[in-house]
């Protein structure tokens, strides 16, 4: 690998780390805050639900937007924006003002993240280079998380909640300057190849709805009013999405992406499968502060073996993994190590010892960092230079709605659950522990249909559906009269 890419690699590397970081480092600082900002209990969650309406409603305009401005300039953009923001979350002084900044954090994650893939795959065009670069890009996301719960703990303890947000801006401001220097500029199609702005409406307004509406059926339940018809919406502004990229010139979205039958399976994948291991990251956290008595600090360094499992599988093995024995079967053998891991919390006891019941699934867990690479090869394996954008972009809407539906299902089913052993005379530490069994079990049945979904729906290596063949032969020239196309026997990319 050459010194630009490693160099381009690296700022993409930490953008993303930054983005994952603080998606993550909020969880074990909310008492804090709470306690500093006199949030009330409902009003809490926002300061992790305004951050994931806006990451999860504008990722799928910022990819497009990427392909049509420029990657670089979309990217750059993100990440000043995001830092900005940063400042004025670490300088709140009220519930309103921190959920706002929470909200232009999400807005600057969205611009920074939907286009990060897009570089990624137009910077590593070989197949060996590729595999690597996704690997390290995926181990820095799928550790963030659990480093990011470390970090917030130490942080809270020793300094104070303000600096989760404030150990942002060096970071982003480092980031900015060597994305300057170090990405390839890329002036974009312009707006007259898909400013298709009636789709941008449409498309923005329903999914942030829909996620909206999907944060807040832990406070009002899945069959309210409130719920069935904010949902009913969302659905129709989505269809009219669908119904308009049918028909625009330029559209948002070119339905031709979706004729890649792996493409659509990876994004369905994804869905199921971050909703199962989002989970993992937060009420286990929940578990070790409220029935086992760990505080910010001790949670976060019980986490810290998750995110070395998951980084090192992710960074040393992923990469030649899925170049030796191709993304699906990797993408196997990841989800089944993920179904061992959670099925191990089903059984957690009330009095719970960490070596014996803990860090087991800390070390199993270690299928994600096998999983979230393979997934990422696969999602973006039809995006030609033009829609590399969307199709990162697509990707990374998909991750933001499984992380949300899953902290939604999970949280409501394990709080419903608690109310109901504590109405049966259950002592709290009881009552929280039965509801935080019942959520592992749900998320051990999402990796299972992940996993059943990965068998059914993606095929072996070297088969290509005459659909999907058709949409290749559409993005790319025809081979010259005698010349063969380079083979590559052994990359998950060959799957289509």
């Amino acid at each position: 690998m050459s010194v630009p890419k490693l160099a381009a690699l690296v700022v993409l590397s930490a953008s993303a780390l930054m983005t994952i970081l603080d998606g993550s480092i909020v969880t074990v600082a909310m008492p804090a805050i709470q306690r500093d900002l006199g949030f009330s209990a409902a009003q809490l969650s926002w300061t992790v639900n305004a951050y994931l309406i806006a990451f999860g409603g504008l990722l799928l305009l910022a990819g497009r937007a990427g392909d049509l401005i420029g990657r670089r300039t979309v990217f750059v953009t993100g990440n000043v924006v995001f830092t900005a923001a940063s400042v004025l979350a670490g300088l709140a002084t009220s519930p309103a003002w921190l959920v706002a900044a929470r909200f232009l954090q999400g807005v600057g994650s969205a611009l920074a993240s939907a286009v990060v893939l897009g570089i990624l795959v137009t910077v590593f065009t070989e197949t060996r280079e590729r595999a690597t670069a996704i690997g390290v890009f995926s181990s820095t996301g799928a550790a963030g998380a659990s480093i990011g719960q470390v970090l917030g703990g130490i942080l809270t303890d020793t300094l104070s909640w303000h600096w989760i947000f404030f150990i942002n801006v060096p970071i982003g401001a480092l980031t900015v300057a060597a994305a300057v220097r170090v990405l390839p500029a890329d002036r974009g199609m312009g707006w007259r190849a898909g400013a298709d702005v009636l789709g941008a409406v449409l498309v923005t307004a329903g999914l942030m709805l829909g996620i909206y509406t999907v944060v807040g059926i832990a406070d009002h339940g899945w069959v309210s009013g409130r719920t069935l018809g904010l949902a009913a919406v969302s659905v129709a502004l989505l269809a009219g999405f669908v119904a308009r990229q049918a028909r625009a010139r330029t559209p948002l979205l070119p339905l031709r992406i979706f004729r890649s039958r792996t493409v659509v399976g990876a994004n369905l994948i994804q869905m199921l499968a971050l909703s199962g291991m989002f989970g993992f990251q937060i009420l286990v956290a929940l578990f070790m502060q409220r029935v086992l008595g760990y505080g910010a600090t001790a949670t976060g360094l019980a986490m810290l073996p998750a995110a070395v499992s998951i980084g090192g599988v992710s960074l040393l093995l992923s990469a030649r993994l899925n170049t030796r024995f191709g993304a699906r079967t990797v993408l196997i053998a990841g989800l089944v190590l993920l179904v061992a891991a959670m099925a191990l919390l089903t059984r957690l006891p009330v009095h719970a010892g960490y070596l014996t019941d803990l860090l087991p699934t800390m070390v199993l867990i270690a299928g994600g960092g096998l999983v979230l690479p393979a997934l990422a090869t696969l999602g973006m394996s039809a995006a030609g230079e033009a829609d590399a954008g969307l199709a990162g972009g697509l990707f990374n809407t998909t991750q933001q709605i499984g992380m949300a539906l899953g902290v939604a299902v999970l949280s409501t089913l394990a709080a419903s659950r608690t109310a109901g052993a504590l109405a049966h005379d259950a002592t709290g530490p009881e009552a929280l522990t039965s509801g935080y069994r019942l959520a592992f079990a749900v998320s051990t049945g999402l990796l299972a249909a992940a996993l059943v979904a990965t068998v059914t729906i993606l095929r072996r290596r070297g088969t290509i559906s005459a659909t999907e063949a058709e949409h290749r032969s559409d993005r790319e020239p025809a081979l010259e009269p005698g010349a063969g196309r380079r083979a590559e026997p052994e990359s998950g990319l060959a799957v289509r």
